[in-house]
């Protein structure tokens, strides 16, 4: 067994974590003569990365009793938890979730994107549903450890990214309808591909106006499980008759966009990009947030206030926004049983704003932004 000292060289801490030892080795490869020091990556098909769960070497945790705040946290081995059958997030829903993303660079180096953006929206979730919440550092110190520890999974460069899911969640048991009395913070991560099968080609979205993703005054602006869970009916049917997501409207209209199952909705009209604004039913996207910055310092006009279903149906193009699938095109959008095609292959501008993301991302190009957190 390695000793600690030998597994902090192995896997050097941002923080005063503590590390558990490893599991063992699944068989290596090594990446190309152009890195300038020999990194092990573990042996799984890197060509055929899906989105999909790939188990990992690590998983961070960290606790809170009710009333107090989070301490130092562990790096244990990948794994399941035990959760008390009368656990908060179990019977009550009270759990939130984050996603981020960790680049292997040509030269080896590991780039987060706006892990602090992350930290900030889980903090106002954690407000909303009555949770405490790690600091923002934190949470920054927790995902570059949790990174660096299974850095042998971030996919060499342009094969994918490293996927990172922070939970945070009502862990203590409680009977009656209350505030659970501990709380749990885990970090675990996955390598992955394209969200959807299409990878950059055109999505179909179909607009649903019966069934709802969030109502004024609920939680649809913040990042709580239960959002998700209430999608899945709407997307299982979409996806049944062959379209790709879901594209929900306002539930007290039923005219104006909203966003797809997980994802923000962008749509392009001549020179002005135009998206639903933030006003509590909507969760405020990091990615769409990057965009709107990116979109405006490439000459766009961008506008944040309703957006009908008209104005969607008339786009020159439209584009959808997330973690997972960075930038998506939309091929085409079924409303009322009337489909609606826009442009042949990738939008214009959906190509532009992707590749200028992407290759900040990556660190392809100079991050003008400071959004980048590079990991050694």
């Amino acid at each position: 067994m390695e000793s600690s000292a030998q597994l902090q060289n192995q896997f050097p801490l941002s923080s005063n974590n503590v590390l558990e030892p490893p599991p063992p080795l699944r068989p290596s490869a090594t990446l190309s003569d152009s890195f300038s020091e020999t990194v092990e990556l573990a042996d799984i098909e890197w060509d055929n990365l899906g989105f999909g769960l790939q188990p990992t070497d690590y998983m961070f945790i960290m606790k809170c009793p009710h009333g107090g705040t989070f301490s130092k946290g562990e790096l244990k081995r990948f794994g399941n938890i035990e959760l008390n059958p009368s656990a908060g997030v179990l019977n009550y829903g009270q759990g939130l979730f984050e996603g981020l993303k960790a680049y292997r660079k040509e030269d080896g180096n590991i780039l987060l994107f706006r892990p602090e953006e992350n930290a900030l929206r889980m903090k106002m979730g954690a407000e909303r549903m009555c949770m405490p919440s790690p600091t923002v550092e934190q949470f920054v110190e927790a995902v570059k450890d949790t990174v660096l520890a299974n850095k042998r999974w971030v996919p060499p460069p342009g094969k994918g990214s490293l996927y990172i899911r922070p939970l945070l969640m009502g862990s203590g048991p409680v009977l009656g309808l209350a505030p659970a009395p501990e709380y749990t913070f885990l970090i675990y991560v996955s390598p992955v591909g394209n969200y959807f099968k299409e990878g950059l080609a055109p999505i179909n979205l179909i607009v649903e106006n019966e069934l709802h993703r969030a109502t004024p005054g609920g939680t649809g602006g913040v990042k709580t499980i239960g959002n998700y869970a209430a999608v899945l009916k709407a997307q299982s049917a979409a996806k049944a008759k062959g379209y790709s997501d879901v594209l929900y409207l306002d539930c007290v209209h039923k005219r104006y966009l909203e966003e797809v199952s997980s994802c923000n909705i962008f749509v392009v009209k001549g020179n002005i990009i135009s998206t639903p604004a933030i006003k509590g039913t909507i969760l405020p996207g990091i990615t769409r947030k990057s965009i709107i910055d990116v979109a405006r310092s490439q000459g766009f006009q961008v506008e944040e206030r309703q957006v009908s279903v008209d104005e969607l149906l008339d786009a020159d193009e439209v584009f959808c926004t997330g973690t997972a699938v960075v930038v998506s095109p939309v091929g085409s959008v079924t409303y009322l049983g009337k489909r609606v095609s826009y442009r042949d292959g990738i939008g214009v501008v959906s190509q532009q704003l992707y590749t200028v993301l992407t290759r900040l991302q990556m660190g392809l190009t100079k991050d003008e932004m400071n959004w980048t957190v590079e990991l050694r």
